[in-house]
Parts: C-alpha cells; structure tokens; sequence
C-alpha cells in the first residue's frame, strides 16, 4: 500500500469527490480524518471505511470556523503523532455574471474556495514541518486554467487558490513540503448545481458535456480520488506547485 502509516486530513468528505478521495486514501493504508459540516454525512463515510477493514474517524468542521479549522488539524496531530496529507478540498459554487453576484456572495465564495484552504494549510504547516515532509492537496477546479462565462465568483476564486497554493509550493519546497491543486472538470456530483443554473437546466449541462469536452461524458468521483492518491503519495515526489487538470479534455 502506498500510504500505509500516514494520516491524512480531508475536508468537505462527507460526499462526492471528498468521499472518494478519504476512501481511495484508507484504502491506499493511510488513517483518515474525516471531516464535513454534516456529521451524519462524514459519519457514514468514515464508517464505510472501516467496514472495509481501514482506518477512519469522523468530525464535524465547519471549515468558515478559522478557530475549529486550526484546532481540528492541531487535535488530529497531537492524536496521531503525525500529519502526512492534508486535502483541503472543501467549496462552494456560486453562478451569475458580475451584476448577478452580490458582495456577500463574492465573500462567501471567497471564504470558502480561498481562506479556508490558506487557514487550513497555515494549520498542517507545523505537523508537516515535524514530520520533515507532507502533502497538501487544495482542490481548484480547470475553472483555475480558463474562464467560465457568468461564474465571476467561482471562476476568480479558483484562480486565486491556484495562485497561492503555486506561491506556497515555492515558499516551502526546501522543506520537502508540497502544495498541488487538483483540478476536475465536470465530475457528476450535486456540486454541479450552480452550473446547472447558469446554463438553464440539466439537460443543457448535459448537452454541454456531450459536444463542448472531447471525451464526451462526466468524470467520475472515482478518477478524481486516483489522481489524489497520487498527489499524496511518493508517487509525486518531485511534484509541487501543479495544477493537475482531470477534466476530458475540456481545456484544450
């Protein structure tokens, strides 16, 4: 197993590509933290895990929560002993051009998709430190490589998370800590929810899928957990400040 004897930390795990990310990593041998806003939601994923002979704890974390973010990640390495991966991966989408969003929806979009995972990497920075190594995986969005038409508040704050995971991957690389965004396209999770508004419905989000993304179809939650068990492990070792794109091709 890849993983085996690390812990990992994972936020916004209580559904889609959280869920299967914390899997894929207990599954890869590593001790997963899992967290989300919902308990009974980060309850069920931690124990399917353990159903299947791994390793896994559930919290609730309200990732806003500046103060229960740096303390969940503080508990879980005085617990362990270790922190080896953190996945920040935890988001909100919000549609609309510049004149639909209003400020308090650009903030929440900004609190979530950008200072949660700054609080959040801030917090690991010791336990890895430690450990003389880590991993933290921030999850973007392809919406960080190109421009989404009416998502300024999705597509801005994906850019800004971009930007700063690649400044902390220059900042901390002699430390042999790394920083690397994930970055899916059109996963079919609930998540999808915001683009299904903005383009005006599901079956027009579908008939974007089919005709604009060279592959044709969704990707799946389990090709996203793949490509972090890769950016956890040593598998990536000499990988840091990417922007992993997973997205069928959409891009080019």
């Amino acid at each position: 197993m890849q993983l085996e004897n690390r812990v990992a930390f994972v936020t916004g795990a209580g559904s889609g590509i959280g869920a299967a990310g914390a899997k894929a990593l207990a599954f890869e041998g590593a001790h997963v933290v899992v967290t989300d806003r919902d308990r009974a939601a980060a309850e069920a994923v931690a124990e399917a895990i353990v159903q299947e002979g791994c390793r896994a704890e559930p919290r609730t974390l309200d990732v806003r929560d500046d103060t229960a973010l740096r303390s969940a990640i503080a508990d879980s390495f005085e617990q362990h002993g270790r922190l080896d991966i953190l996945h920040s991966h935890a988001g909100i989408q919000i549609e609309g051009k510049l004149e639909d969003v209003e400020v308090e929806h650009m903030d929440a979009s900004w609190a979530l998709n950008v200072r949660s995972h700054f609080v959040a990497a801030q917090a690991a920075l010791p336990a890895m430190r430690a450990n003389g190594a880590g991993s933290v995986i921030i999850t973007a969005s392809n919406s960080a490589i190109q421009y989404d038409r009416e998502m300024i508040a999705y597509c801005t704050t994906k850019h800004a998370i971009l930007a700063m995971t690649r400044q902390m991957a220059a900042d901390y690389a002699p430390e042999n800590i790394r920083f690397n965004a994930l970055c899916p396209g059109f996963i079919d999770t609930p998540f999808n929810r915001g683009f299904e508004i903005q383009m005006g419905g599901r079956h027009k989000l579908e008939d974007y899928i089919a005709n604009a993304i060279p592959m044709g179809r969704f990707g799946t939650v389990e090709e996203i957990a793949d490509s972090i068990v890769f950016l956890a492990s040593d598998r990536s070792s000499f990988m840091t400040g990417h922007a992993l794109v997973i997205d069928g091709g959409e891009c080019i």
